[in-house]
């Protein structure tokens, strides 16, 4: 994350008509306010290929599949968005809102060098203490892999990583990833490696 916009804090229901207002999107974590990194051209693509593929494996289930404009609540005092977010259907709102989601099943987040730390640090634990969070993954934009982590029986997460010629189970919402057909061509775009 950068460094924040203001250096007075703000609270959560002040940030919420601030930035519904806003042609950007933002991050609100503990009162702070950061504007979100741009994507590049290969983030951009690994996101809608997720999506893509997502979709498709839950058509006729009881979830769908949203894209990077859903801003999810991940506590009182904590807002993102990720790149895609799986929901189970009725959708879980903050109080008095009708767009702050807080009952996401799987959240994908496809890494970048601007965001990598906190995708792995404060924002990674918000999302696995949701108790709606089943599936976590980090999508590298460097290399074919892709990083799971699933919800187990005593709430703990099992870790696995996922490379080239390998497929990726997102089980407890029945879908199932490539990783070749997620990656196909994405390297041939810039990313945010140079």
């Amino acid at each position: 994350m950068t460094a924040p916009l203001a250096s007075s804090p703000i609270g959560p229901d002040e940030f919420l008509v601030w930035e519904r207002s806003q042609p950007d999107r933002h991050v609100y974590f503990r009162g702070h306010v950061f504007a979100m990194a741009e994507d590049s051209p290969r983030h951009s693509l690994l996101a809608s290929r997720i999506i893509e593929r997502v979709g498709a494996g839950l058509r006729g289930r009881p979830c769908d599949v949203y894209t990077s404009d859903l801003r999810l609540g991940l506590d009182l005092e904590h807002f993102v968005y990720a790149d895609a977010a799986v929901v189970r259907r009725p959708l879980a709102l903050r109080p008095g809102t009708t767009d702050v989601v807080t009952n996401p099943k799987a959240v994908i987040e496809v890494l970048s060098k601007s965001t990598e730390a906190y995708d792995r640090g404060d924002k990674q634990a918000a999302y696995l203490a949701l108790p709606s969070v089943e599936h976590y993954l980090l999508v590298s934009q460097r290399e074919h892999r892709i990083e799971l982590y699933t919800r187990q029986a005593d709430a703990s997460f099992r870790f696995t990583v996922h490379g080239a010629g390998t497929t990726v189970a997102l089980d407890r919402v029945g879908v199932v990833l490539t990783v070749d057909e997620v990656y196909a061509g994405a390297f041939e775009l810039p990313g945010d490696d140079g």
